[in-house]
């Protein structure tokens, strides 16, 4: 099974992808691992050749889940995916989550993709996920819904979660069938 898990920044991708991927006992893919090296150099933007070539290698093989919905690797992952978890959840508990999210990152300085650190400072960036998830939650909703419906992606086995609640339920069906 080759499954790819979208939706909005903080909607909670990394933590169901990881718990599908263990419950199939296959590869977890983080595309902001892939994606994020230090200094905050953006691969998909910095050498979108490169990270194409890192998406191509890690999802070559037979089983996987990815978390993430880079627009620059759409056409790989989709075209090689059996099913799509799409995490329509609402805009109030996206941004409740990401700012929890980005709180403690900040307050901890957690090391995250390639050690880059959160900061408090960091949040006035327009791509800094708090602002990132608040301007793009809807627009990514609308354009999601368009893709969805295009033929590339007719061959998906496609699953909406539309709250959090919904989301073991999807969990033991994937794991159990």
């Amino acid at each position: 099974m080759r499954v790819v898990v979208i939706g909005t920044s903080g909607a909670g991708k990394s933590t169901l992808a990881a718990q599908i991927a263990a419950g199939l006992d296959v590869a977890l893919i983080e595309l902001d691992a892939l994606n994020w090296r230090p200094g905050w150099v953006n691969l998909s933007v910095d050498d979108p050749a490169q990270f194409l070539a890192h998406v191509d290698a890690a999802t070559l093989g037979p089983g996987w889940v990815v978390a993430g919905n880079y627009t620059t690797m759409r056409h790989i992952v989709w075209a090689r995916a059996t099913h799509l978890i799409w995490l329509d959840y609402p805009k109030s508990i996206v941004m409740r989550r990401v700012l929890r999210r980005s709180f403690l990152r900040a307050w901890r300085q957690e090391a995250i993709w390639g050690g880059n650190r959160e900061s408090f400072r960091g949040w006035l960036d327009p791509g800094h996920p708090v602002q990132w998830a608040w301007r793009t939650w809807g627009p990514n909703r609308v354009a999601t819904i368009e893709r969805l419906a295009e033929p590339h992606a007719a061959h998906l086995r496609v699953i909406r979660l539309r709250h959090p609640k919904e989301a073991g339920a999807a969990l033991a069906a994937l794991i159990g069938g």
